[in-house]
């Protein structure tokens, strides 16, 4: 494996910078080591050698030129394949989009570009970012780099895969109900879900609209920051985006520092279900941010409780309305179009072969929820949990300064083992939900192992609150690798060498 491989996205901008290192040699590295083990992760859907070396030669031409570039100019990104790319196919995971080439970038893409940032390629995920595991991808199963036999988390799990795998220092993801943070925490890495509006969802293929998030995957919390920075802002293409300056999450990782801090721990998220090995690590990580100088205390939110049913009946019942036009017409798939049959039967045939189980099983369910007689009982009253939910937040903001718990439950679970159990596959993002329906900030750092898999800590703040999670993030993790003697990463098995 190649030095450049192992390097932080942070030492490659400035091996970049300083010239030591051009952006056309640090992608040759990262495209080798992506022909070399992608046969085993299978993090990737698509990838283009020339396309790539193109986008660095620009970016070595630009600084040739003398223009002044980011921090990350040069640096790779692996690329969730929810974001539309005009110079690449964005599929969605799915089957009713194979072979697409939107006509515009996503902002985020967009932005990517102007911060010199190389997109390797686009990575797999659950289609239209419809699960916790990757298995719902209608390509192929993304595996987790620690054991090409389990997940590595979903709906982002070829992102975080690339990223454990040493593919790529950085990739992006959405975050919809923990599908950055959840695989995050099980292959091992930092993943982050921003305040809702803070990241930009123009061209983000939708699932549902309140809750999708993008959001940044890194090996260690600083690069997170500096990618969370480079594609974050205000968006006049989004009407949903903040019209607030980004936070200054970079500054806050450089700091980490816990010392006065308050740090709630939430009574809910404890008691049956969460595997020993999680709830040992996580109570190790409370006693080392008291170890740090911070106030921990046990904070009650008793509405969290209801945030798993609230959140399958809003995403379905929104993913209903957004996955409305996928009707064969316009773009994408077309079945049945003989001449012979309606616009109708070809609308049904299309869809009937298009989309995968879970993302018809949470049509129906969205379809149910908003229908005649139905809309009050179901989604209207989701929707009262959620206004309780976030006053739960709120109360709790007023104690502390962030609140933690474990990231998920368990650690990655064996390929197929949920396949036939929506519910089991659901409770992966027990705790991570209610960050989404309130749209506060939240991350996830890894906090050690159980039984020889990767546990994450996560960590939410309020709203806007997103430096404070990345300096208590950073914080834990410069303790945890001075305690271990290096990243979590450097335990995980050699699996990857071209198996």
């Amino acid at each position: 494996m190649s030095e450049l491989v192992r390097k932080s996205a942070a030492e490659l901008g400035e091996l970049i910078a300083s010239g030591e290192a051009s952006a056309v040699e640090v992608a040759e590295a990262h495209l080798d080591r992506i022909a070399a083990v992608d046969g085993s992760v299978r993090a990737f859907l698509h990838v283009d050698r020339e396309t790539t070396l193109a986008q660095a030669r620009a970016v070595d031409e630009r600084r040739a030129a003398g223009e002044e570039l980011g921090p990350l100019a040069g640096v790779p990104v692996a690329h969730k394949d929810v974001f539309t790319t005009a110079d690449m196919p964005t599929t969605a995971g799915s089957k009713i989009l194979e072979g697409w080439r939107p006509p515009y970038d996503a902002t985020v893409t967009s932005r990517l570009r102007q911060a010199g940032l190389v997109i390797l390629g686009k990575t797999n995920m659950d289609e239209f970012a419809m699960g916790s595991s990757t298995e719902n991808s209608a390509y192929f199963v993304s595996r987790n780099p620690w054991d090409l036999e389990r997940v590595p988390g979903g709906s982002s799990g070829g992102s975080s895969a690339a990223v454990a795998a040493y593919e790529a220092p950085l990739s992006t993801g959405t975050d919809t109900g923990g599908s950055i943070r959840q695989p995050a925490a099980v292959t091992g890495i930092v993943g982050m879900k921003p305040t809702y509006g803070g990241s930009s969802r123009y061209g983000v293929i939708a699932f549902a609209s309140s809750l999708d998030t993008p959001g940044p995957f890194a090996r260690n919390v600083l690069d997170a920051a500096l990618l969370h920075e480079a594609f974050s802002g205000h968006d006049v293409m989004d009407s949903t985006s903040v019209d607030q300056a980004v936070p200054p999450v970079v500054e806050a990782a450089r700091r980490a520092d816990v010392n006065g801090l308050r740090v709630g721990v939430v009574k809910e998220f404890a008691g049956d279900g969460y595997q020993a090995g999680v709830s040992a690590r996580f109570n190790e990580a409370v006693e080392l941010l008291e170890s740090l100088g911070a106030k921990v205390v046990e904070v009650s939110c008793p509405n969290f409780s209801y945030a798993l049913p609230a959140y399958y009946l809003i995403a379905p019942s929104e993913c209903s309305s957004n996955l409305a036009r996928f009707d064969a017409m316009r773009y994408g798939l077309r079945v049945g179009d003989d001449g012979s049959r309606s616009a109708e039967e070809v609308m049904a045939l299309t869809r009937a072969e298009g989309f995968g189980p879970e993302v018809k099983r949470r049509i129906m369910l969205g379809t149910y929820a908003l229908s005649s007689g139905y809309y009050d009982a179901y989604y209207g009253k989701a929707q009262q949990v959620r206004t309780l939910i976030k006053r739960d937040f709120e109360a709790a903001f007023e104690q502390v300064d962030v609140l933690v718990s474990p990231t998920t439950p368990t650690a990655a679970f064996p390929i197929g083992e949920r396949a036939d159990d929506p519910i089991a596959m659901y409770l992966a993002d027990l705790c991570t939900i209610p960050a989404n329906l309130t749209g506060n900030a939240a991350i996830s750092v890894p906090c050690g192992l159980s039984d020889g898999l990767p546990v994450g800590l996560q960590i939410m703040a309020p709203v806007l609150g997103d430096d404070r999670v990345y300096r208590v993030g950073a914080a834990v993790e410069r303790a945890l690798e001075d305690r271990w003697g290096g990243p979590l990463l450097a335990e995980a098995p050699e699996l990857v060498e071209a198996k």
